[in-house]
């Protein structure tokens, strides 16, 4: 026998009342994501997004879409100037831009936008916010040690190549503050002070955009900088 027409209805209704609710929580969800921006994979990366579910893969992209990569920096309202392929080789440098503002000292080296865009990110989420906590001060000048080097590891004849063959990666040697003071690798890892923790926390926060991070507590060849890459590196990220 076939069920009253109200018990149909009242199935009917339940299934419509069901579907109502996953409509919801879909556009609910869309909206959560457009407020999230750092979770949703579809959004454009910005500079300053805090780190979310989708920030790894959108910062592995980076390394292999250098279009999409000026187009971050142009978001994040970075200054920066296109520069032609140079080198050949294992050393070739098809993907170069130079930043026109960065606090870099040397000025203007060269180095893949990936190298730059992780760069500023990490400059504006982790040191800024680490000089001013830990030092009372902001950061007026980030010494560096080079971002291009024709050679292969720690200049040995064989072997594989350094990401500073090509550009892509940054050595960090010191930091000089507003306040006249200068915050150096070589000389205050090792420290129980302020210094000492400022330098850790900017090398663990590193961590959260490069590919490779590479200390003092690596080993003796990292003894007066800090080494950043954007490597191609399937197996995940190294941060020591």
């Amino acid at each position: 026998m076939a069920p009253p027409f109200g018990t149909r209805f009242s199935v009917l209704d339940h299934a419509a009342f069901a579907v109502l609710l996953l409509l919801c929580g879909f556009v609910g969800a869309l909206g959560w994501l457009d407020a999230h921006p750092q979770h949703n994979p579809w959004a454009p990366l910005s500079l300053d997004d805090p780190s979310g579910w989708a920030t790894a893969r959108k910062l592995v992209a980076l390394r292999s879409d250098p279009a999409e990569c000026r187009a971050v920096l142009d978001r994040g309202a970075v200054a920066f100037a296109e520069l032609g392929p140079a080198g050949e080789g294992e050393c070739l440098r098809a993907d170069r831009v130079t930043l026109k503002e960065a606090p870099l000292s040397p000025a203007s080296p060269a180095a893949t936008c990936a190298v730059f865009a992780m760069f500023e990110r990490w400059r504006r989420q982790i040191v800024e916010p680490a000089a001013r906590e830990l030092l009372g001060a902001s950061v007026a000048q980030i010494e560096h040690l080079g971002t291009y080097s024709c050679r292969r590891l720690y200049g040995r004849a064989e072997g594989r190549w350094s990401e500073h063959s090509q550009g892509n990666a940054i050595d960090i040697a010191a930091f000089v503050l507003s306040d006249g003071r200068r915050i150096v690798v070589l000389r205050d890892w090792k420290g129980t002070g302020e210094e000492a923790e400022f330098l850790r926390r900017v090398r663990d926060g590193a961590c959260q955009s490069f590919s490779t991070v590479l200390s003092p507590d690596y080993n003796e060849a990292h003894a007066d900088h800090l080494h950043f890459d954007q490597a191609d590196r399937s197996f995940g990220g190294v941060c020591r």
